[in-house]
């Protein structure tokens, strides 16, 4: 048998992976199907459980690439502009929709709940270690704690996937996040 390059075995693995976003944001979670999955990756279930253990391992590997990524605007620039670039580009954060079937999913399946854990730990620490190096700058808000304002951001973020989910992308998004991000900002 031929060996394969890393570059097209990463190659595949990116095709797996954008099909299965668009799958698991038109169907949810439930929804697609491996015959789904394989027409939206256009390739077979051997080739797409050969990079991905199971439908569970290819959902949890969108969570931890879109965690990663996220973690890495949420580092730079905040969580708010994590939400800025979910308006700007839906069609990359989509699969997002399914947060509800995740919710009862971490309800209902611990070893589900420990995975997807691990994956959404990047973007809380990555957040939470930029809100204390604001707080250092004195560009934050003193007066509440940390743990406080990352809780209030984690919950704009789940209002802002769920009203994306539900197909309302207002222009007053925009608005509002300016409205959250003046609201954690140092007064003076």
């Amino acid at each position: 048998m031929p060996k394969v390059s890393e570059d097209h075995l990463a190659a595949r693995r990116s095709q797996i992976l954008d099909g299965a976003r668009r799958c698991f944001a038109e169907h949810g979670y439930e929804g697609a199907t491996v015959r789904r999955l394989e027409d939206a990756t256009g390739l077979s279930r051997g080739a797409i459980f050969h990079h991905f253990k199971d439908k569970d391992g290819l959902f949890l590997a969108l969570a931890q690439e879109d965690a990663r990524r996220m973690a890495e605007v949420a580092a730079d620039e905040g969580l708010v502009q994590v939400m800025r670039d979910m308006l700007a580009s839906p069609e990359q954060f989509d699969w997002l929709g399914t947060r509800l079937e995740i919710t009862r999913r971490l309800r209902t399946d611990p070893e589900f709940a420990r995975a997807w854990t691990e994956h959404s730990a990047q973007l809380t620490e990555a957040t939470e270690r930029r809100l204390e190096r604001q707080r250092e700058a004195g560009r934050l808000r003193d007066d509440v704690p940390t743990g406080v304002l990352l809780g209030y951001l984690d919950l704009v973020l789940d209002g802002l996937v769920a009203r994306l989910a539900s197909g309302h992308a207002e222009k007053e998004l925009t608005q509002v996040l300016d409205l959250v991000e003046e609201s954690v900002r140092r007064r003076d």
